[in-house]
């Protein structure tokens, strides 16, 4: 119930949720308290199509995405023991893989460059993710299957306990404790990463951040103003995690 209780609230708090709850409760509202419901209308319609726009999408993003990418050499002079790849999402019910669940496009990205760095060091994965809203198998299983199936890549541990970034961290130490493990690579998405390195270290782990997918934008110059839904959904995931720091500061 927590997790949906935490979704329902970033949902309302989150583009666009927000600004249609601006708009609608100034709709309501205009009637008795002219002023005060223009105000929300236009703030909500303004904001809205600011959120949308590319060039605040990409300068919100790039505010995370300060962790330059790692070489295998760097993984080498570090001695990393263990590449630790973060879960992104499930693709539920896919059509062309028998209404069987996957991973998500989040997930597969993370996967990919999961494989890369162990090909090119050789050090062990694990692999992490739940099942948050009760949905088998867990995420992480999915993960294992993605990489020993389909990239042929060997997963020594399997967490399936968690259900966000901060019990990734708590469960995957415990298991990676038992082993010795506790310096790893970790594997996220650029704008993920900062908050992942904070929780996976207070965790006591050492962490040498492995971020992939950062956001690049080919886009010409003129259409960096033009609203994009895809730049609305870039807006979404960097308030996310700015929001997400702040809940995990005070939550745990």
């Amino acid at each position: 119930m927590e997790i949906l209780f935490i979704r329902l609230i970033e949902a309302l708090l989150m583009p666009p949720g927000l600004m249609i709850l601006m708009m609608l409760l100034g709709t309501l509202i205009i009637g008795r308290l002219f002023i005060t419901g223009k105000i929300l209308i236009i703030g909500g319609f303004v904001l809205l199509i600011a959120a949308s726009l590319p060039v605040v999408s990409a300068n919100l993003l790039a505010l995370l995405e300060q962790t330059a990418p790692i070489t295998s050499s760097q993984l080498n002079q570090r001695q990393a023991q263990a590449i630790v790849i973060l879960g992104g999402g499930r693709y539920a019910d896919a059509p062309e893989y028998n209404d069987q669940d996957t991973v998500s496009k989040h997930t597969l990205e993370r996967l990919r460059y999961g494989a890369r760095l162990h090909r090119q060091s050789g050090l062990p994965i694990l692999v992490t993710g739940g099942n948050p809203y009760g949905r088998e198998p867990p995420e992480a299983e999915l993960m294992r299957r993605v990489l020993e199936n389909e990239f042929r890549v060997p997963v020594k541990w399997v967490e399936t306990a968690s259900s966000n970034t901060w019990e990734n961290a708590r469960y995957s130490q415990q298991q990676l404790k038992r082993d010795g493990i506790t310096r790893i690579a970790l594997v996220t998405h650029a704008w993920h990463m900062p908050r992942s390195v904070v929780v996976f270290e207070q965790h006591d782990l050492d962490v040498i951040p492995a971020p992939t997918a950062y956001t690049t934008n080919a886009r010409p110059l003129l259409l960096q103003f033009v609203p994009d839904a895809r730049a609305l959904d870039d807006t979404r995931k960097a308030l996310h995690e700015l929001l997400g720091r702040l809940w995990y500061a005070v939550r745990y």
